[in-house]
């Protein structure tokens, strides 16, 4: 009977906007939630088979709910470096658990971005859910995969220790003053034979040179360079000259201060690591082509590649010229590059007082995390008070073919769903995934206007639909009563 279907049809009028306003209701509540996106209730019209000549039978109305998960929130500022947003179509990968992760462990997949640092140094945001991302590793690279979230690792800031950076490379802005005086032991060792006390690199060097006993040869001019190891611990170099008989040469030591800091070999003594002469033109400015005729004799024959090398504490007893760090330090090999000749100044032989102006090295001494960045390609890097950075990981973004059909969870997350299509894990900035913004979190999608509208519009349908249920009552109320 068309009055029945009548009735039916009120009653999904009803369901239907019951949903509806369901759908509202889930909006307006989440209308403060970080990363949310919207769901609206859509209608459909249900149509009965119908019989040509027997009237008609209303079907009535479905009501099923689109999620717009594709729709992208406005990013705002917030103070936390941690605090994450994407201006893209990804989502991040997160877990409900930090460690331990098998392959059957679930990945979810979602937009908000509010992560603090929680107990144990792990990313987490508010939902309990923690961050994925591709490690890296102990040569700095990062093996990404597109397909495999077995590769992915829960991001971890709390577990980055101190660290330092050994020095490689020197550079020096000195002058050596050119009317220095020739010293006696200079003089005695240009002599033929040379002289009782004359300089000798071997046997009366400036690395013996002691003030309190008068033991070796006083430098004309020394200075001290501050070297890191590998472990950070601070050691120290030392350059002194003695000017020569010969115009515009000096000879010169490079040694270790204390000279225990090192093992020599055969050639070098009280801590040297180099001897040789240094040349200059006569407009005051080193002389590379001088130097590399002199070949060894000179502090370093090619100037431009001046270069320290020292073995490590655990390596076997140096050859003879070479050296090695003391076996009591533990610490690493380490080359030392010297800039002699930096366009800025280098070292030069002018006629005014002998004085260091710049020394300029890399490498630190050894510093504590005080603070983590995370940039727009996703590189989540530790700051050190040192100076030093390290990348630790790289955020992994997902994306879907059709992200509308995933399926919600609970905590503002999704899951894979059929219609969905499988994940592609991207780095930000590529393939549509999206920069990441940090100290920036995506507001919710829900516009109250227009979901204060959708209520008043669901409320006045769902009376309706009731109209329709009391008519109908009423027209069938009529029927019964013809049999009075």
């Amino acid at each position: 009977m068309s009055i029945n279907s009548a009735l039916l049809a009120g009653v999904s009028g009803l369901t239907a906007n019951s949903a509806a306003l369901a759908a509202i209701s889930q909006n307006i509540a989440n209308v403060n939630t970080i990363g949310y996106k919207r769901t609206a209730g859509e209608f459909q019209t249900v149509i009965n088979s119908q019989s040509q000549g027997a009237g008609y039978a209303a079907g009535g109305v479905l009501a099923t709910a689109r999620h717009y998960t594709s729709q992208a929130g406005q990013l705002q500022r917030t103070t936390s470096a941690t605090d994450l947003g994407i201006a893209g179509q990804g989502f991040f990968v997160v877990t409900e658990k930090p460690e331990n992760l098998q392959v059957t462990d679930s990945r979810l997949f979602t937009r908000a971005g509010a992560f603090t640092v929680d107990n144990l140094g792990y990313l987490k945001n508010t939902a309990g859910l923690y961050l994925q991302g591709w490690p890296v590793d102990s040569e700095g690279n990062i093996a990404t995969d597109p397909s495999d979230l077995n590769r992915l690792r829960t991001v971890n800031v709390g577990s980055v220790g101190g660290t330092a950076e050994a020095t490689t490379r020197i550079q020096l802005n000195a002058n050596i003053k050119s009317s220095q005086l020739v010293s006696a032991e200079a003089a005695d060792a240009s002599l033929v034979p040379v002289g009782a006390n004359a300089y000798n690199p071997a046997t009366n060097s400036m690395s013996m040179w002691d003030p309190e006993t008068g033991v070796g040869v006083k430098p004309d001019f020394e200075l001290t360079i501050p070297v890191s190891d590998s472990k950070g611990g601070q050691r120290t170099v030392a350059i002194a000259f003695l000017k020569s008989t010969v115009p515009n040469q000096w000879y010169s030591e490079i040694r270790a201060i204390p000279a225990s800091d090192v093992i020599t070999g055969a050639g070098l003594t009280s801590g040297q690591l180099k001897t040789g002469l240094v040349a200059f033109t006569q407009d005051g400015r080193l002389d590379t082509d001088a130097m590399a005729a002199m070949g060894a004799a000179a502090l370093f024959s090619d100037p431009a590649a001046a270069t320290l090398s020292f073995a490590a504490s655990d390596s076997a007893a140096p050859a003879a010229g070479a050296f090695k760090w003391a076996p009591g330090l533990g610490i690493d090999d380490q080359s030392l590059v010297f800039d002699l000749s930096a366009s800025a100044g280098g070292l030069t032989q002018y006629d005014s007082a002998s004085v260091v102006q710049a020394v300029l090295t890399n490498g630190t001494a050894f510093g504590n995390l005080s603070e983590v960045k995370i940039d727009d390609t996703g590189f989540v890097t530790a700051i050190f008070d040192n100076g030093v950075t390290r990348r630790i990981a790289q955020i992994a973004l997902a994306t879907f073919p059709s992200p509308d059909s995933l399926s919600q969870t609970t905590g503002n997350a999704y899951r894979v769903s059929q219609g969905s299509g499988t994940y592609n894990l991207k780095a930000a900035g590529t393939g549509g995934a999206g920069l990441i913004g940090a100290s920036q979190l995506e507001a919710s999608t829900v516009d109250l206007s227009a979901e204060f509208t959708g209520l008043i519009t669901t409320q006045r349908a769902y009376s309706a639909s009731s109209k329709i249920i009391t008519t109908a009552d009423e027209m069938l109320a009529e029927l019964i009563s013809i049999k009075r």
